[in-house]
């Protein structure tokens, strides 16, 4: 018997990581979007030459929004169970955390920055982090895996 799992079925958890999930899978996609990604003809797949720039704000390259795609799948395939989606959370959220401090020790004009990332990636690195981490321990506070 094939059951269908629904949103009201689902852990607070579990949804705040689907949610994010969602959101990477979008950010990702429109990462190759003429228009809404400035610059768009001067997208390279890596490096701080890439001078695209989603919402003429964030500087984005091929393999950024790869990273965001694949953030996304994870987001979505982990919100799956309340283990993964608050390991999806706040491991994420580390792993956004130690790239805005590599964000802040590279120079944005270095080989190193070959993501790349400028000075509104690094403060959106922040927020996602504290956040995605702030939402898995939140969320789960007091909680077993074993109980869900």
């Amino acid at each position: 018997m094939i059951t269908h799992r629904t949103t009201a079925s689902r852990t607070p958890v579990q949804l705040a990581a689907l949610i994010t999930g969602v959101v990477f899978l979008l950010v990702g996609v429109l990462g190759f979007v003429p228009g809404v990604t400035t610059n768009f003809d001067q997208l390279q797949f890596a490096g701080h030459h890439s001078d695209a720039l989603l919402l003429g704000l964030f500087q984005v390259s091929i393999l950024h929004n790869i990273v965001h795609l694949m953030f996304g799948i994870a987001g979505v395939l982990l919100a799956k169970t309340w283990s993964g989606a608050r390991n999806f959370l706040v491991v994420g959220g580390i792993i956004y955390l130690l790239l805005w401090l590599y964000g802040l020790l590279v120079a944005q004009d270095s080989p190193a920055n070959f993501v790349p990332l400028n000075t509104a990636d690094n403060w959106l690195h922040l927020i996602l982090g504290v956040g995605m981490v702030a939402l898995g321990v939140l969320l789960t506070r007091g909680r077993t895996g074993a109980r869900h």
